[in-house]
C-alpha cells in the first residue's frame, strides 16, 4: 500500500489506539476487542519484550487490521517490526536511522516531534506525516497550530494525553489526520471493546 493510502486509512480511523503487550497471551483477546468495536488499528509499541511476537500474531490473525509497531527507537526494531508484517513504524523522537531503515524498505514513518528543529530534520527526510509527542504536555493543540502556521504543510497526529475529552478539539483542527490514544485500552477485552465502540462514535459524530 503506498503511503498515502496509508495515510487515508490512518485519516479514515481517525483514531490510532496505542496498545502495550505485556504478554503474548493478551493479544487475540485485546486485537478481537478493537476489531469488534469498529477500530481495526492499532500501534504495539515495543516497550516490551513480546512487540514482535505480538504484531506478527496479529498480522496473522487480523488480516484486516491496520497494524504498526510504536516505540520504535533504533535500526534493530525497525528491521524487526518490518520482518514481522508492520504497515507503519512510529517512533516517539526522530530518529535518523529509523527514517533511513524505512526509506529503504518504502514503509511508512511517522516520527515524534516537538520543536521547530525536529520538524526540519524530519523534513529534511522528505517526511511531512509527523506524531506530535507527548501532546498535553507540550502545549497541546495551541503548539501545533504555532508549528502548523510557521510549516504549512505538514500533518500532524497528535498522541499523549489524548482522551475522549479532548479528542474532538484535537480533530476539528485541519492539519491532524488522526489522534494516537490509549484510554479505551483499558480493562477487560469486553470493557476494551465497549469504550472502543464509544470512542468510534464520538469521532464520527454518532
Amino acid at each position: 500500500m503506498a503511503h498515502e493510502e496509508m495515510i487515508e486509512k490512518i485519516k479514515q480511523m481517525k483514531v490510532v489506539p496505542v496498545v502495550v503487550l505485556n504478554s503474548i497471551d493478551e493479544t487475540i483477546p485485546k486485537m478481537t476487542a478493537l476489531v469488534k468495536g469498529g477500530l481495526p488499528c492499532a500501534e504495539i509499541t515495543f516497550r516490551t519484550a513480546c512487540a514482535a511476537d505480538a504484531i506478527k500474531l496479529t498480522v496473522e490473525k487480523f488480516p484486516e487490521m491496520l497494524v504498526g509497531a510504536g516505540t520504535v527507537i533504533n535500526r534493530e526494531q525497525c528491521e524487526k517490526a518490518i520482518a514481522v508484517g508492520s504497515k507503519f513504524i512510529v517512533s516517539p523522537g526522530f530518529s535518523e536511522e529509523v527514517a533511513d531503515c524505512c526509506e529503504e524498505h518504502d514503509m511508512l514513518y511517522l516520527p515524534g516531534i516537538i520543536t521547530p528543529t525536529e520538524i526540519m530534520a524530519a523534513v529534511a527526510k522528505g517526511l511531512t506525516t509527523l506524531k506530535f509527542f507527548p501532546a498535553s504536555n507540550f502545549g497541546g493543540l495551541e503548539t501545533i497550530k504555532a508549528l502548523c502556521a510557521v510549516f504549512p504543510f505538514l500533518h500532524i497526529m497528535p498522541t499523549g494525553g489524548i482522551s475522549d475529552k479532548n479528542i474532538l478539539d484535537y480533530l476539528a483542527y485541519d492539519k491532524i489526520i488522526a489522534c494516537g490514544g490509549s484510554w479505551m485500552m483499558k480493562g477487560t477485552p469486553d470493557e476494551i471493546e465497549a469504550m472502543t465502540k464509544k470512542a468510534v462514535a464520538l469521532v464520527n459524530g454518532k
